[in-house]
């Protein structure tokens, strides 16, 4: 108590104006230090040079973003399940694809991946217009474009995790900002598929057309993956039915056990080619005649019926999303992972 009464009666008065003194003359000092040392620039600009000076090291249409601003200024046309056309931003069309397309529980680099691979596709299809839809630049059917869900429906769908979920998406479109994939400087047919069985499938096998970009490499999914291997059993009468309805010059009139030859096989044991009825149909048309998930498969025939035995599932051709996802989880980038599946392709902004 007594120091506080020391310096009410004024004990301390003179010491005090000094303090006060000294205080303002260094205040002023620290004040205009920063003016003197680095000729009158604000440190606020200075900070923003060194920014602009980090990011300059970076290739121009690769600087990190998390705005999502070039996608939020492109539009897309949509025509979605109901028919109706609706227009999009690209930002916004593209959450909708990759929660429809991949599991939101996949890694932070696959999701990226498939945000780049959904928005070459738009892009590519926006340059060639569909005669299936020619109001719109794409449609919401997976089966001619690639899948949609509204960010309701999947928000629902998710539950508890739609918090985490929807973030993790809207950071993979914003951290991949315009981003897609280039073959000699034109966006690519971006096209992916869910699970490999080893290796990913040539396009020549599937559709007849050899494409440089999309060859077949290793994909290193396994059984991790739901449903990997599956079975789908047929009776004799029910094979019979729907391949003469699809090949009517099949004969099938023989001991069952003789319909399927020997098929002809890729590296990852994938289907090429195979006998029915002495039609040589290819994996890919046995897949679509049985509605197997993929055509890498085995067929045998015994008590009366014919048993598919399928690993995978999807075409085969381009990314597989298993596979990308095993690669992120062991580290690799989505721009390795798309290098990887889409062979002598580059990473680079798409407008």
């Amino acid at each position: 108590m007594a120091a506080r009464e020391e310096v009410k009666n004024g004990y301390f008065g003179q010491g005090t104006r000094l303090v006060v003194t000294v205080s303002l003359a260094l205040a002023a000092v620290l004040f205009f230090l920063p003016l003197l040392v680095i000729g009158g620039t604000p440190l606020r600009e200075e900070n923003d040079a060194e920014g602009g000076e980090n990011e300059a090291t970076l290739p121009i249409d690769r600087a990190i973003t998390t705005s999502a601003a070039r996608d939020k200024g492109r539009a897309v046309r949509l025509k979605t399940d109901d028919g109706q056309v609706v227009e999009l931003t690209m930002a916004d069309y593209l959450w909708g694809v990759v929660a429809a397309e991949m599991p939101a529980s996949f890694e932070e680099e696959a999701l990226k991946a498939q945000a780049c691979a959904a928005r070459t596709y738009t892009v590519s299809r926006q340059n060639n217009p569909s005669d299936k839809h020619p109001d719109a630049d794409i449609c919401s059917d997976s089966t001619c474009c690639q899948a949609y869900i509204d960010r309701s429906d999947a928000e629902a769908r998710w539950g508890l995790n739609a918090g985490v979920y929807s973030e993790k998406i809207e950071q993979a479109v914003a951290e991949t900002d315009a981003l897609g994939i280039l073959y000699e400087g034109q966006p690519i047919q971006a096209l992916f598929f869910s699970s490999a069985a080893g290796k990913t499938v040539d396009a020549v096998e599937v559709w007849g057309n050899s494409v440089d970009y999309l060859k077949s490499v290793d994909s290193p999914e396994g059984d991790e993956v739901p449903n990997y291997h599956t079975q789908a059993v047929f009776s004799a009468d029910e094979v019979k039915a729907l391949t003469l309805a699809a090949y009517p010059g099949a004969d099938l009139s023989g001991d069952p056990s003789a319909w399927f030859g020997t098929a002809s096989r890729n590296e990852g044991g994938g289907v090429i080619s195979i006998p029915l009825g002495g039609v040589t149909l290819t994996g890919s048309q046995v897949r679509s005649l049985f509605s197997l998930r993929s055509a890498t498969f085995t067929v045998s025939y015994g008590e009366g019926g014919f048993t598919f035995d399928v690993t995978g599932y999807g075409h085969g051709v381009g990314m597989s999303q298993y596979g990308a996802n095993s690669m992120a989880a062991s580290g690799s980038t989505f721009e390795e992972i798309l290098t990887w599946y889409y062979t002598g392709a580059q990473v680079a902004a798409l407008w």
